[in-house]
């Protein structure tokens, strides 16, 4: 693993995800049951909170329930609802990865500590959310989490074919992307690998990609033009209370096959205009999938230079419309297609008014 030669990593990768949740279990049984995840290590802290790491392949989400109403997220949900408190990162050297960040210029939260083979820190990213720092010593398992304990194995409800997360989707309030975006450039070493302006009616949106090195970290910021009409930036930033993750991309190598699945789970998805696959055959020439298969699971599909992606938005079942989710197949496309940008904007207004 590369590293900056003032001690920033530059190949930052996913170690997990952290949602604050009003109701631990359901939320549970929901990512059980639609999303293929099985239940893998459990944390009881009595009178603060509970904890359950769930997840398939390299995909890990631990969902955090308050016990107590001063615990942090209690006051998250609280602002919030349901989201996505912490992204936490791999790092090989935690000590110096967080002694150069906050030199950098980021707000430290928890200093370093090491527990079962396990150095953790944290520092503040964009609005509320953190990034907890993790490295693990050499011989302990990828999996277990500080205070968990492993959950008897269990087979999954389904088998989606979900791999890992590609993506975060981010919205910041208007004014904050630049300065965002130059956190994560100056602070944690990723670079900005694609730049995007949105104009769609009568409402615009900026966005700007950042990615680590070997892409194991990618976040799509994404600011509102206030100029213009609000639109679905708007609304998130606006429910949601601030800045905060607006959906993440796990990343799959059969769209087709895993969209059937959630859909036969029970996941709804958003729902594509019929002229889109009218005219995908003329503006395309796929290289798998056919257009009746896609059209049939609302499924988008793009290209850059380096070959195709396939991508869906669920529906929100947030009950402030906002955490949402995204299914995201690449063969060999490495970016955001421009031609899929509008569509999913416009499918997310669709469902928004609808």
């Amino acid at each position: 693993m590369t590293t900056h030669p003032d001690g920033i990593p530059l190949d930052l990768s996913v170690d997990h995800v952290e949602l604050y949740v009003e109701d631990l279990d359901a939320s549970a049984r929901h990512y059980a049951r639609a999303y293929g995840f099985t239940v893998y290590a459990t944390a009881d802290r009595p009178g603060e909170a509970r904890s359950v790491a769930i997840g398939r392949e390299h995909i890990r989400l631990v969902l955090t329930q308050a016990l107590a109403e001063d615990h942090p997220a209690a006051d998250y949900v609280r602002r919030h609802g349901d989201g996505v408190a912490d992204i936490a990162l791999t790092v090989p050297d935690v000590v110096a990865a967080f002694a150069a960040a906050v030199r950098r210029g980021a707000r430290p939260l928890a200093e370093p500590e090491e527990t079962d083979g396990v150095v953790t820190a944290a520092v503040a990213g964009f609005g509320d959310l953190r990034h907890t720092l993790v490295q693990r010593r050499a011989g302990t398992d990828h999996r277990p989490l500080p205070g968990f304990t492993p959950a008897p194995r269990s087979e999954p409800e389904a088998d989606t074919g979900l791999l890992a997360v590609d993506h975060f989707a981010v919205c910041v309030e208007a004014g904050l992307l630049r300065s965002t975006v130059a956190f994560y450039e100056q602070v944690l070493g990723l670079r900005n690998t694609f730049t995007e302006r949105i104009v769609v009616g009568a409402q615009a949106m900026d966005s700007e990609v950042v990615q680590s090195a070997s892409g194991g970290l990618t976040l799509t910021i994404i600011e509102p033009d206030t100029s213009r009409e609000p639109g679905q930036i708007d609304h998130f930033i606006k429910n949601h209370g601030g800045s905060g993750v607006q959906h993440i991309a796990f990343r799959t190598d059969d769209a087709v096959r895993t969209v059937r699945t959630m859909a036969e789970q029970g996941v709804a998805f958003l729902s594509t205009p019929g002229p889109y696959y009218r005219m995908l055959a003329e503006r395309l020439r796929l290289t798998r999938h056919s257009v009746p298969a896609l059209a049939a699971l609302g499924i988008l599909v793009d290209e850059d230079h380096e070959g195709q992606l396939f991508q869906v938005f669920t529906r929100t079942l947030h009950p402030r419309r906002t955490l949402f989710f995204e299914v995201i197949e690449r063969v060999g496309a490495t970016t955001f297609g421009s031609g899929n940008i509008k569509a999913l904007y416009e499918a997310v207004e669709a469902e928004r008014h609808g």
